[in-house]
């Protein structure tokens, strides 16, 4: 990610931008954002956070893990997911993309958004927008997947929509169990709640995830949460 200035100094023009402009200190911050290149400040303060603790994050994944990354829209956590799969890359593992929302394009161009040149990850990144996309199409899709394999799942709970899927506990049930025998870490993108509230709470937590079907939470061994710009990442155990 390249700015301008540090994210602090950025915050400083935001604030003189405030007052010089009359304007609330929010809609300085969104325009300081936009001439970053970013859609809002929160975007650009998860981006900025994403970047500098992913490494720290993947540094504490290991094979077998299923990992919840969870954010309301905006607040980065399809960022921080690639970031993840970037970091995979980076240590000679692969990275694979499974979506129902995105297209390939999307997902370059947010490549390039956290400073990445997709080129240099051509022969190990995976990007897959089928809409079959399911816990037996991944098992299948990541049959011949070497160990290591970081794969990112968008979204959570997109996956029972279609009535044919089996019910979204079975499905991360058998993810669970394939990522453990094949030593691949999971990373699954999940909506939050709209009855969260940042004024009561600063960042979402497990309790805040959206469900429209039965889960058990326990199956994810870590999760990340995040909300303008700050990172929670917890372990079980």
């Amino acid at each position: 990610m390249k700015l301008s200035a540090p994210v602090y100094h950025l915050k400083r023009q935001a604030r003189l931008l405030s007052r010089e402009a009359k304007i609330p200190l929010h809609e300085a911050l969104d325009r300081v954002a936009v001439r970053e290149g970013f859609a809002s400040w929160s975007l650009l303060a998860a981006k900025a956070a994403g970047a500098a603790r992913a490494g720290t994050l993947f540094a504490q994944l290991a094979p077998g893990d299923l990992v919840l990354v969870g954010a309301r829209p905006g607040h980065g956590k399809t960022l921080m997911s690639l970031e993840l799969a970037i970091e995979a890359m980076k240590s000679g593992s692969r990275g694979v993309f499974f979506t129902l929302e995105y297209t390939q394009r999307d997902v370059l161009d947010r490549f390039r958004a956290i400073g990445a040149d997709p080129v240099q990850f051509n022969d190990r990144f995976v990007f897959d927008n089928s809409d079959a996309i399911s816990a037996d199409y991944i098992v299948k899709a990541l049959g011949s997947a070497p160990r290591g394999t970081l794969v990112v799942i968008d979204y959570l709970q997109l996956l029972d929509q279609k009535r044919q899927n089996p019910e979204l506990m079975a499905q991360v049930r058998t993810l669970k169990a394939f990522a453990g025998d094949r030593g691949l870490i999971l990373v699954f993108i999940s909506q939050i709640d709209r009855s969260y509230d940042p004024a009561q709470k600063p960042v979402p937590d497990i309790g805040d995830v959206r469900l429209p079907n039965p889960l058990d939470l326990s199956l994810f061994n870590k999760t990340c949460f995040l909300n303008k710009g700050e990172i929670r990442f917890r372990a079980a155990g």
